[in-house]
């Protein structure tokens, strides 16, 4: 038993299932020191324009009061900024207050709102399928999977504004995909065919980030416990969904969150693609977009719309996490208790 350190102070010899203490406080006070700079640089970069936000969310817009005619530096909203938002209500230039009329900003943001949840749900959905796909062939050996796993980053490596234009060249009038389908379909004009232009370019540039993901899961599994199902006589179906899925439920998990989160702020491609636009003027208008669209108009009352943009994206991430148990910080005690299972 030389060499081992038998000393309960020791952290690493510290009774399991309870929570670990430092006997000795200078760790303690040294760790703190280590991590200071990291909160204080997070405080800075993560907290500082949240709060900023939000202060400046419940301020009013400079502009002309409705009241008396004269321009106003604007002052404080309360909540103003919000009820506009939610509840599409607006102030009239006589200063009486209702619901916002068409082609206001204010009227657009459950639209957009949908259309955000809509893109994501959908692209997302594909990304995956596709994703685990290409992941699952790619995991196989063969001639030229190097050269392959290389092809298939070329999608994502293409900037999204350079993947936007090339999509609206191929979506143009006379761009490739009507003399292919041999069809007249203004693909950035209507609105059905404009969202599904906007999903067929976001799941051909970002479904390789998927795959490469769940690749990684999959490289994590080792061979002979397919090995042992194949002497058991199960089926390739039967490895599939007894083997494959399970253990790479973890990565494909975190890579879902990380596209969801993703596709919830999309901007530069709908923005590129069809300006927002489409069906009656704005049918591919994201959250994105209208925040960008009423910085033009009024910044304190972006600011309400970012807070709400900020509070939905955040409550989805959360839902992800408590749901489907998507993480993307280590626990090393739960891979111990899915062994024990």
């Amino acid at each position: 038993m030389a060499g081992i350190d038998l000393d309960p102070a020791t952290p690493e010899l510290a009774p399991t299932g309870k929570k670990r203490k430092y006997i000795n406080s200078g760790h303690g006070k040294r760790a703190a020191l280590l991590i200071a700079p990291t909160v204080v640089v997070l405080a800075i970069v993560i907290g500082y324009p949240i709060v900023s936000a939000v202060v400046l969310s419940l301020k009013k817009d400079s502009g002309l009061d409705p009241s008396t005619g004269m321009f106003v530096q604007g002052g404080f909203a309360g909540v103003d900024n919000y009820v506009h938002w939610l509840f599409q209500r607006c102030t009239s230039a006589d200063g009486q207050a209702g619901a916002c009329p068409p082609g206001n900003l204010g009227a657009q943001f459950w639209q957009s709102t949908g259309i955000t949840f809509f893109f994501a749900a959908v692209t997302v959905s594909l990304e995956t399928a596709f994703g685990l796909w290409m992941a699952v062939i790619m995991n196989r050996s063969f001639v030229g999977r190097g050269l392959l796993r290389a092809a298939v980053l070329v999608p994502w490596a293409i900037p999204t504004a350079v993947t936007a234009k090339l999509w609206y060249f191929i979506f143009a009038y006379n761009g490739i995909a009507n003399k292919l389908l041999h069809t007249h379909i203004l693909w950035t004009g209507d609105e059905w065919p404009a969202r599904f232009a906007i999903i067929l370019a976001d799941v051909w540039k970002t479904t390789p980030f998927m795959a490469l993901l769940i690749l990684a899961g999959l490289q994590m599994i080792p061979t002979d416990v397919y090995e042992a199902a194949k002497v058991d006589g199960a089926s390739a179906w039967q490895r599939f969904t007894s083997i494959t899925m399970p253990l790479v439920k973890p990565a494909l998990m975190v890579a879902v969150l990380f596209r969801v989160l993703d596709a919830l702020r999309m901007y530069d491609l709908p923005a590129i693609l069809t300006g927002g636009g489409g069906g009656s003027g704005n049918a591919t208008t994201t959250l994105s977009i209208l925040v960008v669209d009423q910085i033009k108009q009024g910044f304190n009352s972006a600011s309400a719309l970012s807070t709400i943009t900020f509070v939905l994206i955040f409550l989805v991430a959360f839902l992800l996490v408590k749901v489907t148990g998507a993480s993307v910080v280590d626990n090393p005690d739960q891979p111990k208790k899915e062994a024990l299972q």
